[in-house]
């Protein structure tokens, strides 16, 4: 009987043996790395070893004393290996190189130098996975970077740690760069990269495919960028541009701190992360890009960005919208062009303007010079009719330096903190003027002064006896200025075909929702007001007030209006991809919505509010918040709609009374349905639905469970409760998440989520407090209890039928998102 024990026993030695990790950080070539091993730095810092699901096997790097496994380099992120027999050894050439379980080759890497001399591949303390020489007598008199074949810090992955280059080399064209997990548990390289561009004046970018999303801004003595680097108790920084290589390094200040940074492809952001080991998480310690002003060339060429501004997007001084309509209906993307009479060369009309606290444009067609002065430099570029704008290189002025712009000035935006002088090339004929008309402008301004005064009489008495003869009518009768542009009838009829059937997109409360095309191509949406419309005047009134105030990019935009007779009309910009509920609702369209798809989505929807609750000129309470009023477009990007019902707010106020219950069941927060009380924190109550509902799959109201039938399970609030309260929460994830979601990340906005949906307002985060929570792995507070609202309302409906307003209807705007 012992031998048939020993056939037991030995195999499962060998397996327990292969478990053990490496007390070591180097392999040498005679040595096989199998599955189950470990290598592990010197100071104990990092370890290397293979991770992932049986399916999907990687060779990565991590912090080995950090619970939370943060994998900061992977080696065959996109050629994982199908099993966990595969091995990792130095081959006979002195390369390293990854089989597979029949000795197939699945990675490796192409050594710089050849060698016949021993080779070993060893982790060192600050990360780096390096092939080097052993130290024979052949390599005695080389330095430690010669000794290098090959390390992993020329191949980033998705984190730069200290001591790492992000860059490239300019002779040979290698090239640094990051790009993002494509999701949480996928190592393999996103969509989402940055890279350093090689132009005159080098700049960081991160992509979004092949499309520029955010722009750091050129180096200068001091720092990049409008929020870039600056000293911090963190980290030192450098960035070096030679003739050899340019690239950007940060080195940490104490070796006991730990921070990274990361590109995140579910955030769209750049993040800069920090251990902090009493809380036993990564906090944010900066994100980027920061505000709606960081959008790449959000404001056109030649047009500038101030993201306190109304409108956020407004052309350079001296210069007008190259389309007045389309400026006006806030689309920036055609730009600005110079005003005026300017020609090149010729005196009293060449000139510059200087614009303070500007980030520098897009640098791909710029020159420097970094030994002129600016008195030169400005010089350099009157010569050149196709220079536009000129700056000095350090904003200190301590030492000279030029820069040089040519052609269209590409992403500005203005920063009063830390942008720097730029100056563009004007029309200056009408500062001149101003200068040498200072005796005509008295006389003037006398004319002008008397004149006004008479035509402010007459203004009064015509308006006082236009108020009284038309006093009592209502917006029929005659419409107001609502400052957007107006539309005529016949160009609307022709665009949508005389309002024909095949044109209509939906119909909802306000009027049906029709598709044109405007004679230009422009492909619009045309809401009509219906005579027997659930919504009416007030709230035709109420948008079209709000929508001429209102511009973000994650709110829809309203392009005109038409008031014509009976007609009623607004424009939109046409959203193709039609609005989300036809997505999430949807057990096909659904499995086209992954993870990360729908985090952007909801980190969208949040930004929106956030501008409607703090960023506007006026507070705005939407009151309508949910899935149908979320349009999407191409690129799958949220924009909220329906602004019907929207109340304005002056001032601190943030909350109403009404008597006039307005909104969607299964959306509005119990104190406003059954007090008619409003305010910001009912928008986080809708919020929070939503939430709940894209994580879920699920209606909130219409909800029905085959497998998880529950006699409490009234609506989707309680099912999500009850499963929180039952530590299972994790099975309201849709099904269809289960291979792009991170778990963690769901059960975080689950959390989220019910934070928004408790039943005291007080207990409910604002708005900016949901962003922060969603963009951070921050502690979150427990939720308390829901405002089940669903069964409070079926237990009361005879209180509130009589108190609710007809316009009460679950598809307020699906007309809209019926596309």
């Amino acid at each position: 009987m012992a031998f048939p024990s020993m056939l037991i026993i030995i195999p499962n030695l060998i397996f327990v043996l292969s478990q053990i990790s490496f007390a070591t950080d180097t392999i040498t070539q005679s040595t096989s790395f199998l599955e189950g091993s470990t290598l592990i730095s010197k100071d104990g810092t990092f370890e290397l070893g293979f991770f992932g699901n049986f399916s999907a096997r990687y060779i990565g790097i991590w912090y080995k004393n950090i619970p939370v496994r943060r994998v900061v380099w992977v080696a065959n992120r996109d050629n994982p290996t199908k099993d966990d027999s595969s091995k990792l050894i130095i081959n006979q050439h002195g390369n390293l190189v990854l089989l597979n379980h029949n000795n197939s080759l699945v990675w490796s890497v192409n050594a710089t130098r050849k060698t016949s001399s021993p080779v070993v591949l060893q982790l060192l303390d600050n990360g780096n996975l390096v092939l080097r020489y052993e130290n024979s007598s052949l390599e005695l008199n080389l330095g430690e970077e010669e000794k290098i074949l090959w390390q992993s810090f020329d191949y980033p992955c998705d984190t730069i740690l200290s001591g790492m280059k992000f860059g490239l080399n300019k002779k040979n064209g290698f090239e640094k760069r990051l790009a993002a997990w494509r999701t949480a548990n996928d190592p393999s390289s996103g969509d989402l990269t940055i890279t350093m561009m090689h132009t005159s004046n080098p700049e960081a970018v991160i992509w979004k495919g092949s499309t520029k999303y955010y722009r750091s801004g050129p180096w200068n003595a001091q720092t990049s960028g409008v929020v870039g680097l600056k000293p911090n108790p963190v980290y030192n920084f450098e960035f070096v541009n030679n003739e050899d290589e340019v690239y950007y390094m940060y080195t940490l200040k104490n070796k006991f701190v730990i921070s990274i940074m990361v590109i995140n492809q579910t955030l769209s952001s750049r993040q800069r992360l920090i251990w902090v080991p009493e809380l036993k998480r990564w906090n944010v310690y900066q994100s980027l890009p920061l505000d709606a002003c960081d959008a790449y060339n959000v404001c056109g060429v030649n047009g500038h960005c101030i993201i306190d501004g109304s409108p956020m997007c407004q052309c350079l001084d001296k210069f007008e919208p190259k389309s007045y309509q389309q400026w006006n209906a806030m689309d920036w993307s055609q730009g600005c062009v110079r005003s005026g009479n300017w020609s090149c060369g010729v005196k009293n009309r060449d000139g510059f303007h200087k614009f303070v606290g500007m980030k520098f444009p897009d640098t791909t067609n710029s020159w420097i010079d970094l030994n002129m002065t600016l008195e030169n430099c400005k010089m350099k570029c009157l010569q050149n009719c196709s220079c536009t704008a000129y700056t000095c290189l350090d904003p200190t002025g301590v030492v000279s330096g030029c820069s040089l712009w040519f052609d269209d000035l590409i992403d500005l935006r203005l920063s009063q903190s830390s942008g720097q002088d730029l100056y563009v090339r004007i029309d200056a004929s009408s500062d001149i003027d101003a200068k040498h008309g200072q005796g005509k402008n008295v006389i003037l301004k006398v004319s002008i002064t008397l004149s006004m005064t008479l035509l402010t009489l007459f203004t009064i008495s015509y308006i006082y006896i236009t108020k009284a003869k038309h006093k009592g009518k209502n917006l029929q009768g005659g419409h107001e200025n609502f400052e957007l542009p107006q539309f005529d009838i016949s160009s609307i009829l022709k665009a949508t075909n005389n309002f024909s059937f095949d044109n209509k997109l939906g119909e909802g409360g306000f009027g049906p929702v029709y598709k044109g095309t405007m004679i230009d191509g422009q492909i619009i949406a045309v809401k009509r007001l219906s005579e027997n419309s659930e919504q009416g005047l007030i709230e035709f009134k109420n948008e079209f007030i709000l929508c001429a105030k209102l511009q973000h990019r994650n709110l829809v935009r309203v392009l005109g209006c038409c008031i014509e007779g009976e007609e009623k009309i607004l424009l939109y910009e046409y959203m193709p991809k039609r609005s989300l509920d036809l997505f999430i609702f949807d057990p096909v369209q659904s499995k086209l919505l992954d993870w990360s798809m729908r985090f952007n989505i909801l980190h969208g929807v949040a930004r929106g509010l956030q501008y409607l609750h703090q960023d506007s000129r006026l507070r705005i309470i939407h009151r309508d918040l949910k899935a149908s009023n979320i349009l999407l477009d191409n690129e799958m990007n949220p924009k909220i709609s329906d602004f019907g019902l929207a109340k304005m707010f002056g001032g601190d106020q943030i909350e109403g009374k009404t008597r006039r219950i307005v909104g969607t069941h299964g959306y509005m927060a119990p104190e406003y349905v059954i007090h008619g009380l409003f305010s910001i924190k009912s928008d986080v109550f809708s919020f929070g639905v939503l939430l709940l509902e894209v994580i879920s799959g699920k209606k909130n109201r219409s909800l029905t469970y085959h497998e998880h039938e529950h006699e409490h399970d009234h609506n989707l609030l309680w099912h999500a409760w009850r499963l929180w309260r039952e530590g299972v929460p994790h099975e309201l994830i849709d099904i269809g998440l289960k291979d792009t979601c991170a778990q963690h990340e769901a059960l975080r906005c689950i959390q989220i989520g019910l934070l928004c949906v408790q039943h005291v307002p007080d207990f409910r985060p604002n708005i900016s407090h949901v962003i922060m929570m969603l963009g951070s792995e921050s502690t979150l507070p427990q939720p308390k209890e829901p405002g089940f609202l669903i069964k409070m309302i079926s237990t009361k409906e005879h209180t509130f039928s009589k108190r609710r307003a007809s316009s009460v209807n679950e598809v307020t705007l699906s007309i809209l998102s019926s596309r």
